[in-house]
């Protein structure tokens, strides 16, 4: 079962507990809630210094959603467990929206005006901001969770694939880069390439085997520019046959499985742009930072038979992983929604203002975007409810609970409690 943070009166980090000392001392009023998310207690008074069990943080980046595990390392166990999902495909679109409103603005007849003086040099290390945008996430939870947990080792999952492994098959150096793991690196990139079907039927979802095009026997090489995918019929059908032969009846199949075989390395690098950026945030922390693989993941995974999912995928990152202790582990679920829109007036579909937005953005106490707890006692619409708060100059909030949006709850009785951060959550 997750754990639940503590710290003191002094906001030190202690040991994570079980939750049920966790309501023990919420009972007994010998601690108090310090954060809702994720869940920290701040004990009444200071204890005498205790030792502490180190934890390492490790992270699993991905395109949409990324997997976090806090772990201890001596014991295996599985502390805290997340899953962030990312905003940067809504930054896209609406980078993608005001640059349209912007240039239909430009074809108008406005007031002349200068073009500004270099205002469109990128320094060094840039990312286009949907991308950043994954940085900064990662970055604020890091901040988030050293708050609330001692931790003392950051791994990371730095590429999809050992590039100099696949390379150099025969690779000299780590002991994790012998054996068994080699084989893993080469077939998660030729998965990843291949779209995971055979490169001759196109057949999914069945075992599939690496095929060299140019056959071994007719001077092919183990390259991986020379191996394919292909399901155990198409690959005894082909044999030592030359793929020119094998496949003379389908010469557009032919020309593009070619193609598909020259696409360089480089493009497993693109897919790994933003990870070089986040080493470079991880190493700021001042933390030791480990990396690993792509494989090596898999391959830690696949021995401790665990599922895919982001958040054991984390779990499983670099060497250092020892036998995990998972059992009751609900990871806590986390969507980046940002900050709000700087917007002073809203427009229509053609980019011109249909509706004003006010400057304050607090009214009595609130603000969208926080999550309260409300519990109505009078009126229609008498219950508990709980979720984020849209708020109203006239004090008649709506709130969007797991069940659906309730409109018209009187500020009088909500409690915020966890103030706008740009996240929501669920278990």
């Amino acid at each position: 079962m997750s754990k639940v943070f503590v710290i003191d009166s002094e906001k030190r980090q202690l040991n994570p507990i079980h939750p049920a000392q966790a309501r023990q001392l919420l009972r007994n009023k010998k601690a108090a809630i310090y954060r809702q998310f994720p869940f920290t207690l701040i004990l009444a008074k200071s204890l005498p210094e205790t030792p502490v069990s180190p934890l390492r943080l490790k992270f699993d980046p991905g395109a949409k959603v990324t997997g976090i595990a806090l772990v201890n390392d001596a014991s295996g166990e599985v502390v805290f467990a997340a899953e962030l999902k990312h905003r940067g495909f809504a930054i896209r679109d609406a980078l993608t929206s005001r640059r349209q409103l912007r240039r239909g603005r430009r074809a108008r007849k406005t007031r002349y005006r200068q073009p500004r003086f270099l205002n469109r040099t990128r320094p060094e290390g840039w990312l286009a901001p949907s991308l950043q945008s994954r940085v900064d996430n990662i970055e604020t939870w890091i901040k988030k969770l050293r708050q609330s947990a001692p931790i003392e080792a950051i791994s990371q999952e730095l590429v999809r694939f050992d590039m100099q492994l696949m390379r150099n098959p025969d690779i000299q150096g780590e002991e994790y880069q012998q054996g068994t793991l080699q084989g893993y690196e080469t077939r998660e990139y030729l998965l990843e390439k291949w779209g995971r079907q055979c490169a001759y039927c196109g057949v999914k979802d069945v075992p599939f085997q690496v095929e060299h095009i140019h056959p071994r026997a007719k001077g092919g090489s183990n390259s991986i520019s020379n191996l394919t995918l292909s399901c155990e019929k198409c690959n005894a059908k082909k044999g030592t046959k030359d793929i020119k032969d094998f496949l003379k009846k389908d010469p557009s199949k032919l020309t593009k499985i070619l193609a598909q075989a020259k696409r360089p390395l480089a493009d497993a690098a693109a897919v790994n742009t933003t990870r070089w950026a986040l080493l470079e945030t991880l190493k700021s922390t001042g933390l030791p930072v480990e990396t690993g693989s792509g494989g090596l993941t898999k391959f830690n995974r696949s021995q401790q038979m665990l599922e895919k999912t982001h958040w054991l995928d984390a779990a499983c990152v670099g060497k250092s992983t020892p036998v995990l202790i998972i059992k009751g582990i609900k990871p806590l679920l986390i969507q980046a929604f940002g900050h709000g829109s700087r917007q002073s007036c809203r427009t229509d579909k053609f980019g011109f203002p249909s509706r004003h937005v006010p400057r304050e953005k607090i009214h009595f106490g609130f603000q969208t975007g926080d999550i309260v707890k409300a519990v109505v006692t009078t009126g229609k619409k008498i219950g508990n409810y709980a979720g984020k708060v849209a708020i109203r100059s006239s004090g008649s909030f709506n709130i969007s609970t797991k069940n659906g949006l309730i409109q018209g709850i009187s500020h009088k009785f909500c409690l915020r409690i966890h103030a706008k951060d740009g996240y929501s959550y669920a278990i």
